[in-house]
């Protein structure tokens, strides 16, 4: 295949995340025309390996092919690749079109060998927007396929270095009450100022176990809002906490633990799906990695790995984070080749190792 060429007519082809159809269609029709017998399930595609034995252990290739809405400050459009001076601009190319074809290029060569695993190529949707149409469907889809996953290789870019955990994320919607009153006779119970004793809880507040690889759980105010007019004392305060939760604790206890810690305020989390993701140093997959020298780290960004909590995930993808949603975003075209090698290098390397343990 012809890696290039493809992301080529990625970019050409919005997949803005919730309406991939497209770009589904242009990547199955590839696997086919590359004798991958892929399958489609909503705008998800994959294929398997070849002599794929039940009886060994799966790992699964994954990346993305949805994008975000293209950052108001592109210089180019955002939609039509341009490749220039070994660099290749359109939206989605590093993030993580580079990634997806890279994984599409290293499953044609190595899915006819006999490795220690089976692969499962997978590129997915909605996972900007961890929507409900994207890993969140497919892996209950492959389960009822009697695919069970047992590892998994997240195609993001990260300079090809392995990013072995992620923080989690749960938004709560804060509430707090008072009583209406009139400001200039001092009537009422102020529900900004009860916010305001419970914010200053949540700036000092400390969980009791700390994650050895993420470290402290993080917790940011971001949004308040209270009152009506000026001279009316506030009867409601909504406030909202962006919490980056780690392995200490399940997204639910750490709800619970705020919870018992306010005194006048209700929480609600908008979601639990977002869960921090760490991956066991003697992991196989990290021991593979590091005896290549590189240099395992915590990724500041979330992704599909926060889906995968019933199997251990490892992301490394050609490119760099820092482009990802940023205006005129870039892949370099040896990155591309680079990843392709890597990758081929990583999983021969994880082959050997695991049939050693």
């Amino acid at each position: 295949m012809d890696p290039i060429a493809l992301l080529t007519q990625m970019i050409k082809t919005p997949s803005l995340s919730r309406n991939e159809g497209e770009t589904a269609k242009l990547l199955f029709d590839e696997m086919h025309r590359l004798g991958f017998a892929p399958r489609r399930y909503l705008n998800n595609v994959w294929a398997v390996s070849e002599n794929f034995d039940a009886a060994k252990p799966t790992l699964m290739l994954n990346s993305h092919h949805d994008t975000v809405k293209p950052a108001p400050g592109y210089t180019r459009d955002p939609y039509i690749p341009h490749l220039e001076n070994g660099i290749l601009y359109g939206l989605g190319s590093n993030d993580a079109g580079a990634s997806a074809v890279s994984m599409i290029a290293t499953f044609e060569q190595i899915r006819s060998k006999n490795l220690s695993f089976n692969l499962l190529l997978a590129i997915t949707a909605e996972e900007e927007v961890t929507g409900e149409g994207g890993m969140r469907a497919f892996l209950p889809h492959l389960i009822e396929n009697g695919i069970n996953i047992d590892m998994a290789l997240i195609g993001e870019p990260t300079g090809m270095q392995p990013a072995v955990a992620e923080r989690g994320l749960v938004v709560l919607d804060c509430v707090t009450e008072g009583r209406s009153g009139h400001a200039a006779r001092g009537e009422g119970i102020n529900a900004l100022y009860r916010a305001m004793d419970d914010i200053a809880r949540i700036r000092s507040f400390h969980f009791p176990n700390e994650s050895n690889v993420l470290g402290p759980i993080g917790m940011q105010v971001t949004q308040i809002q209270a009152g009506s007019q000026h001279n009316v004392v506030p009867d409601r305060c909504s406030w909202v906490i962006d919490v980056r939760t780690t392995d200490a604790y399940s997204n639910e206890k750490t709800v619970e633990i705020l919870r018992e810690a306010m005194r006048h305020t209700t929480l609600t989390p908008r979601s639990f799906r977002i869960r921090a993701s760490v991956i066991d140093h003697d992991h196989p997959m990290v021991v593979a990695a590091e005896s290549m020298g590189k240099k395992p780290f915590v990724s500041p960004t979330t992704s599909d790995m926060s889906q995968m909590h019933a199997f251990p995930s490892l992301k490394m993808g050609p490119g760099d984070s820092a482009r990802s949603h940023s205006a005129d975003e870039y892949i370099r075209i040896d990155e591309i080749a680079e990843g392709i090698t890597e990758y081929m290098a990583y999983l021969n390397n994880l082959s050997k190792i695991y049939t050693q343990n």
